[in-house]
């Protein structure tokens, strides 16, 4: 082979995986094939790209903080539950089996945590220290579920009232569920040794060194299952679940097998040595959490992501358009006394993009034209209904209140200057808006009959 024909080969794949290249990037969103691996590229790219621009290294660095303050009081209120039951040395065991890479913390936590329950237990501090271990746990979650519909792009949140009962009712149920899974590691060892006896409890054993692994993949898959103030697919939250508890699991292994190495590490830190490793540990487990969610949201949304990057230069005309559709079906429903509509199913079976979903919903609910309620088929679902009687919507009357949302009359000099020419196009709406008007009622009938 001659020189310019090996010059023209590189070329030649050079040229491949470039175009390789913008495919995955770029031109995957134009290809409406339904095969597994545009898929999955798409999976990959929307994951990716979601991670970059929502800042997740910045969040996860500000979970690691709240983790940081949080710890000393969730060990106290696990340890104090422990007590009460008889289980504390059970607990404090099953911790260590959990993070064995974090014992040498756990220890000096643990004796951190005997010093705050013997002060919490005396006189005036009794009520302020179960107020700030209670406010510090309750904040740790509220931030978790933040930035996990951060991630999702729900701006609607849980209610005070609600976020305090699911959290205290998770820490007390907590240390009871670790004494279940150390009970069942027990029972489960013990009945091993008894049926299969010498010969098969090694392999058996084996296997139920798994345990922490399968543990692992429940409680992310469970994380993202139902933190997210939205329905999330069971599929992505398992794939997710999965996936990042194995990598979790990963980051302790080399955590433990990776202290051996770190001598030259304590001899300048001394016993802060654990300091540091934790708040590295910490951080590299929050990004793997954080990543999951993306993932478990890229799963869910990215056949309509196609749509997002027209979203950003969407025109004025089209979002009213679009408001005012949203508004007609959900004054449609209630008059005909059907299910109210949901986000679930704008972007189901409107395909609308989730990002624009919530823009829309949550403008219409600031302008007074939708309320949410609770939907009592669907869990953590909220529904949209018009906010006063649909015979009284008219498309002029929502587009007044749509337009009236924000700040406004807030610059004294461009106000005054301006005000001949501010009243002169205000009456040429009213005159234009006057001309014809249609109850948003009509418009859906209408809607429907076309589609039939």
């Amino acid at each position: 082979m001659s020189d310019k024909q090996e010059e023209q080969q590189g070329q030649g794949l050079w040229q491949r995986i470039m175009r390789n290249i913008r495919y995955c990037i770029t031109n995957v969103w134009d290809d409406t094939r339904s095969l597994w691996s545009v898929k999955a590229v798409k999976i990959v790219n929307l994951s990716i790209q979601s991670f970059l621009d929502r800042d997740l290294q910045i969040r996860a660095a500000a979970l690691t903080y709240n983790t940081v303050l949080a710890v000393v009081p969730a060990l106290a209120m696990l340890f104090a539950i422990g007590r009460g039951f008889g289980f504390q040395n059970l607990l404090q065991s099953e911790l260590f089996r959990y993070f064995p890479a974090q014992r040498e913390a756990l220890e000096t936590a643990s004796t951190y945590v005997d010093n705050y329950l013997a002060q919490a237990s005396q006189g005036a501090f009794i009520g302020i220290g179960l107020v700030f271990l209670l406010w510090t746990l309750i904040s740790l979650m509220s931030n978790v579920e933040d930035t996990f519909n951060h991630v999702w792009g729900i701006t609607t949140k849980r209610s005070l009232q609600r976020k305090f009962t699911d959290y205290t009712a998770l820490f007390l149920l907590l240390p009871v569920l670790m004494v279940c899974s150390a009970g069942i590691s027990i029972f489960m060892s013990d009945a091993v040794q008894h049926v299969f006896g010498d010969t098969l409890s090694p392999v058996m054993h084996r296997l139920l060194a798994f345990t922490p692994l399968v543990i692992s993949w429940i409680v992310f898959t469970a994380a993202y299952y139902m933190i997210p103030n939205t329905k999330v697919k069971l599929g992505g939250a398992v794939f997710a679940g999965i996936l990042c508890g194995t990598l979790f699991q990963g980051v302790q292994w080399l955590f433990v097998t990776g202290q051996m190495y770190v001598s030259k590490y304590n001899a300048i830190y001394g016993s802060f040595a654990f300091l540091p490793l934790l708040l590295v540990w910490m951080q590299l487990s929050w990004l793997i959490a954080l990543a999951g969610v993306v993932l478990t949201y890229s799963w869910q949304n990215f056949e309509n992501y196609a749509h997002r990057e027209k979203t950003k230069d969407i025109s004025t005309d089209y979002t009213s358009q679009l408001s005012i559709a949203i508004l007609s079906v959900a004054a449609g429903r209630f008059k005909r006394r059907e299910p109210a509509l949901t986000r679930t199913e704008l972007l189901r079976d409107y395909e609308l993009p989730a990002s624009l979903a919530d823009e829309l919903l949550d403008h219409l609910s600031r302008a007074g034209l939708l309320n949410t309620i609770a939907v009592s088929d669907k869990k953590d679902e909220q529904g949209y209904q018009p906010a006063f009687d649909p015979d009284d919507m008219t498309v002029n009357e929502a587009l007044n209140r749509l337009g009236s949302v924000g700040n406004t009359g807030f610059i004294p000099s461009a106000d005054d200057r301006f005000a001949p020419i501010f009243e002169r196009f205000k009456r040429l709406l009213e005159r234009q808006q006057g001309a014809e008007d249609l109850p948003l009622v009509e418009l859906d009938d209408q809607a429907a009959k076309a589609k039939k």
